[in-house]
């Protein structure tokens, strides 16, 4: 089946209602572009679990602030839909932002407890942008199983809650992290570091590698795993620290203690670019 393009959002909807009359399931995996091998493996899952793979493509301007990156968040269509090929995908969805965004459009949702605190403090309103292009793209596509990266911890954290709360059936399905050759996670951001900045990026993968070794040798205390992060993080000339939080890995709590299984998030300004990257760490007695 050769891929097809859609732009209108109407006619999305008609393509999947057909295919689910036919009894075809549905995965779809969105994204906002400028594709590379962390959303490859995404469809890849989504490949694996489906009969049509459904890809969106929109960098929606609700989930940035006023002073974010909209307008220089890199876009590569043509190279965006050379991957989509080579990954098996049937169907892009590029719809444009007027489409999405009707005049008049008002409507929006707010996971409240688990958009606060780590990104959801430095970037207010950001994941009731997310959660409410996530439902629309749901009602649209109307998948059986959507595919999201797990670098986004919080974000996933959000849609799972969004879709238990509104009842859709759907199921979601976290990929684990891709990175470099040399542990950097892959960003779409990764393309705005210069040289010496790509170098101090690599301070992210250090300090969750510093924290783990220290939770591996006994350390349960988040304060001081915390501490250690920092100061890894401390020793990168071009990086200053948005957060660096433990919490609780399912429910976003903060964490005196390991007990359960925690995550490490980390949010990092490296030069003007904002990274992120997290891990889960357990104690050997969990």
């Amino acid at each position: 089946m050769p891929l097809e393009i859609v732009r209108d959002p109407r006619e999305l909807r008609l393509r999947v209602e057909d295919a689910r009359r036919d009894g075809r399931r549905i995965a779809l995996v969105p994204t906002m572009g400028y594709l590379h091998d962390g959303h490859v493996a995404l469809l890849a899952e989504g490949r694996r679990r489906a009969d049509l793979l459904v890809l969106s493509i929109f960098v929606n301007p609700t989930q940035f602030g006023p002073n974010e990156d909209l307008a220089r968040y890199p876009r590569d269509l043509d190279g965006d839909l050379a991957h989509a090929r080579a990954a098996g995908v049937d169907l892009v969805f590029v719809p444009e932002v007027a489409a999405m965004y009707p005049d008049g459009y008002q409507t929006y949702i707010s996971v409240r407890g688990l958009e606060q605190g780590l990104c959801g403090a430095s970037r207010p309103g950001h994941f009731a942008g997310v959660a409410s292009v996530v439902a629309k793209l749901f009602h649209l596509a109307q998948p059986h199983v959507a595919v999201f990266g797990e670098k986004d911890y919080q974000q996933l954290a959000v849609l799972r809650r969004m879709v238990r709360d509104l009842d859709f059936h759907i199921e979601l399905v976290g990929v684990p992290i891709v990175r470099e050759l040399d542990g950097l996670a892959r960003s779409s951001r990764n393309a705005y570091l210069s040289t010496s900045e790509r170098v101090d990026a690599l301070s992210l993968v250090r300090a969750l590698g510093r924290a783990e070794a220290l939770v591996r040798g006994g350390e349960c205390d988040t304060g001081r795993l915390a501490a250690a992060a920092r100061e890894v993080l401390a020793g990168a000339a071009s990086a200053r620290v948005d957060y660096v939080e433990l919490r609780d890995a399912e429910t976003l709590e903060t964490v005196a203690r390991i007990e359960r299984p925690t995550v490490l998030a980390l949010a990092v300004f490296v030069g003007k670019t904002r990274l992120i990257d997290n891990r889960v760490l357990t104690t050997t007695s969990i």
